[in-house]
């Protein structure tokens, strides 16, 4: 019996063959899908029975299936005997921007991976640019890149990892496994970590610039590190300097607009960690910032973020299941801060202050699940909530 943990996209793309068995949580009963797939409750599963499984990313290690799994590999894995030429992109902050920037950059390629096309769907002839999760790599054992981009790794999916030790073990996993024809950039904080890839090593943006000389950057600060990344893929491959002038940063992510009256706001919903809410407060700095906070906090610890914030004019709209400690925190560093809970009633509060030189920010530092589908779906409220104002 082959296996599949999970009915999320990875493995219903996978499922499209036919010939598996799928557990899922949901499942309350035995079913048949289109493409004749045996679809059982999780715990029928069996790994006596099983020759080979293959997990959703997202299920986490505690899960009993995955303590039960004994063949146990992930969609990479699967995939690496026919995967073709590879650049990987991890770290915690960026890992979309740059993935699409190198995306646009190197011609015949497509991105995937967890920026949204599972591995089964992609075409074989192009080179895969893939983002690629610390979930992702926690289950992957065998596959490795050509080319491996790493972020800087900041505290995040504590809750998952169980620490932020196994988070950065994981993020760092593909390393042991690249040999000396391939090529990773890596913070130089890791360079005491092994691997046989030739290695380029940088602090910031600057380091990057300078060791492929380059001439003109369209972005600022924290896209600029994403712009200089990718452009160092292509510049690896093509050997001259890449342009990205035409590029457009994605929704969500520190975008901004102004409401009827020519006030600032901006969407910054895909922050759902603390270093991404840090990084999008720096552009601010000069200005009051109202700044909606919280959400699912995934076991962050925040005193980093509330040290920074102590450092700004700002007042604090909490909302979510973690407000609580936000609050508390706010206190603490005797920050003004009001309790909102939800967003309709933080924008609310907001319009009631903000003045035309001022900028409100949702920048949650938080997971969006406790009261949305998705980031996307709270920044599109937000939004709606700005433009719907009198």
């Amino acid at each position: 019996m082959k296996t599949l943990f999970g009915y999320g996209a990875t493995t219903k793309a996978i499922a499209k063959g036919g010939g598996w068995t799928i557990f899922d949580d949901s499942f309350k009963i035995k079913t048949i899908d289109e493409y004749s797939n045996v679809l059982l409750p999780s715990n029928y599963f069996n790994p006596n029975n099983s020759k080979l499984e293959i997990t959703s990313p997202g299920i986490p290690p505690s899960n009993p299936l995955i303590q039960k799994a004994k063949n146990l590999i992930s969609e990479y894995d699967y995939f690496y005997e026919r995967m073709p030429f590879s650049i990987w992109v991890t770290g915690t902050n960026g890992k979309t921007t740059t993935t699409e920037m190198i995306n646009y950059l190197i011609p015949n390629s497509q991105a995937g991976g967890n920026i949204g096309t599972p591995l089964a769907d992609m075409e074989r002839g192009k080179i895969w640019v893939l983002e690629t999760s610390s979930f992702t790599l926690h289950y992957t054992k065998v596959a490795k890149p050509n080319i491996f981009v790493v972020l800087p790794i900041t505290p995040d999916h504590i809750s998952w990892h169980g620490s932020f030790e196994n988070y950065e073990k994981d993020k760092l996993s593909p390393l042991k496994r690249m040999n000396e024809r391939d090529i990773v950039i890596l913070p130089r904080k890791y360079q005491n970590y092994k691997t046989s890839a030739y290695t380029i090593y940088y602090n910031d943006s600057k380091d990057i610039i300078d060791y492929f000389d380059f001439q003109e950057n369209h972005f600022r600060e924290p896209f600029l590190l994403d712009e200089v990344l990718a452009k160092a893929v292509y510049k690896i491959l093509y050997l001259k300097e890449g342009s990205l002038e035409e590029f457009k940063i994605d929704p969500h992510k520190i975008e901004e607009f102004k409401d009827k009256k020519g006030r600032v706001w901006i969407d910054d919903s895909k922050a759902t960690n603390i270093d991404a809410t840090i990084q999008a407060l720096k552009g601010f700095k000069d200005k009051k910032i109202y700044l909606i906070l919280g959400g699912d906090t995934k076991g962050q610890k925040l005193l980093p973020l509330f040290d920074e914030l102590k450092n700004y004019n700002i007042e604090l709209f909490l909302i979510g299941k973690d407000m609580e400690k936000f609050a508390k925190l706010a206190k603490e560093y005797n920050l003004r801060y009001d309790i909102c809970e939800k967003l309709d009633k933080s924008v609310e509060m907001i319009d009631k202050k903000i003045k035309e030189n001022e900028v409100a920010i949702l920048s949650p530092a938080s997971a969006s699940l406790d009261q949305f589908k998705n980031y996307r779906e709270r920044g599109e409220k937000f939004k709606k909530l700005v433009e719907s104002l009198s």
